[in-house]
């Protein structure tokens, strides 16, 4: 296939969310408190009083790494978490979310052989896995504690061996999947401690997916810790969420302020679709980049482009629906491990995915809307970074969007100049 030619149009229908930013924090009494980006660096971690065993795995894995590049959700959150008060909080991708309930699950755990302590649940196959390696990354001096991810797409014998033989203390997974084992009775919570939803708006806004998480809430104790997690919670779906709580902390981001993607540039390239190879080609020859997302809007068209950016000896992998999950787990451990620098994917790669050394994100094809642009250009945006985000713009409905982005969070998209200053989306230049 030349640079030049034009990729196969396909439609393809993906998970969209919204995005807004502005942190209100709620106490009990009705007070609000606000906020912004505030880093926590170590001694920060120390003031939260945590284990020893957890302080040396934070300091281990480096400030410079985003789920411990905290904020001001974290500050909120964590005093209270650990001492087992319900939370329920909503703040934007890449404010720390997940460290919190990581952290506050593992300072509180006090394993017992053969009981599940802890279950997070979460909307995706790929967030439930990545969730699972965090435990593992924050666990790493505590050799008592074992947690287990289980989702559907393998095979549940291999479920089953795993509860049988490993009989962790930290569960992980999809609902359909750990229901499946609770009714086989393969998975026991009757001694649950903590229960946790991540994305708690995708699975208790579907009703199917609500009626399992309610079924598997019945399957634990009533005395728990409960903690509910999203970057978007709308004021429909936040009673339902308390109706599984008892006087949760509320941490709720601030609908009136604008999103800012804090240190990410963001341009567009107005051409046509025949020209978006050789732009893409072009770019990635003058611009210096640690890691790159490519958004495409097709499984097709993610497989040509990333097969022709092969063929011109660029560093690329490709990761969309059409796969097996064993697969594509596989692919995002190799991108997250660096072994490859540029990613093509669908809008499956857009929502929650955390790779620290992406700068650069491309929108090859605009995203259906102004939520999805938002999700995906954060990939580059994360945790207050520098980064990029480059958009083409080839149909007038590109163009629509792209304004509804602009008047929406009050961001200012310009054309893409000649030149770009390198220090303005990487760090330390």
């Amino acid at each position: 296939m030349a640079e030049n030619d034009e990729l196969l149009d396909y439609e393809e229908e993906e998970d969209q969310t919204s995005m807004q930013v502005g942190i209100n924090a709620a106490n009990n009494n009705g007070e609000t408190k606000k906020g912004g980006y505030v880093s926590i660096h170590s001694s920060g971690f120390r003031d939260f009083l945590l284990k020893p065993e957890l302080l040396r795995a934070i300091i281990d894995c480096g400030f410079e790494h985003p789920s411990l590049n905290s904020s001001e959700v974290q500050h909120e959150c964590i005093p209270q978490a650990i001492l087992g008060m319900d939370i329920l909080c909503q703040a934007k991708s890449g404010m720390g979310k997940t460290a919190v309930f990581v952290l506050a699950t593992l300072q509180q755990i006090d394993p017992v052989d053969g009981q599940v302590s802890v279950l997070v649940m979460c909307n995706t196959r790929e967030l439930a896995f990545q969730i699972s390696k965090e435990y593992e990354r924050f666990s790493k001096y505590m050799p008592n504690i074992r947690n287990s991810v289980f989702f559907g797409g393998l095979a549940i014998a291999n479920d089953e061996k795993v509860l049988k033989t490993a009989h962790p203390h930290i569960v992980v997974g999809t609902p359909g999947r750990i229901l499946q084992l609770i009714k086989l009775k393969k998975l026991c919570l009757k001694n649950l401690k903590h229960f946790i939803l991540d994305e708690c708006d995708k699975m208790l806004e579907e009703l199917d997916m609500r009626k399992d998480v309610q079924e598997i809430f019945k399957a634990t104790p009533h005395q728990k810790q409960v903690m509910m997690f999203s970057a978007t919670l709308s004021k429909d779906i936040r009673p339902v969420c308390k109706k599984f709580m008892q006087d949760p902390l509320e941490v709720y981001v601030d609908d009136e302020t604008k999103l800012t993607l804090h240190g990410l540039q963001q341009y567009y390239v107005k051409l046509k679709d025949s020209e978006k190879n050789k732009k893409l080609f072009e770019l990635l020859d003058v611009l210096e980049f640690n890691q790159v997302v490519i958004f495409v809007k097709s499984v097709n068209r993610c497989i040509a482009l990333s097969q022709l950016l092969v063929d011109q000896n660029f560093p690329a992998i490709c990761i969309h629906r059409g796969m097996s999950q064993e697969e594509r787990l596989q692919r995002y451990q190799q991108f997250k491990d660096f072994t490859k620098r540029i990613l093509v994917a669908t809008n499956l790669f857009g929502r929650g995915m955390d790779i620290e050394r992406v700068n650069i994100v491309f929108n090859y094809d605009m995203s259906e809307d102004s939520d999805t642009y938002l999700h995906r250009v954060a990939r580059a945006g994360r945790f207050g970074t520098k980064g990029l985000a480059i958009t083409f713009v080839s149909e007038e409905e590109d163009a629509k969007i792209l304004n509804d982005v602009q008047d929406r969070f009050d961001v200012s998209i310009p054309e893409l100049p000649e030149e770009i200053d390198i220090s303005s989306y990487i760090e330390g230049k």
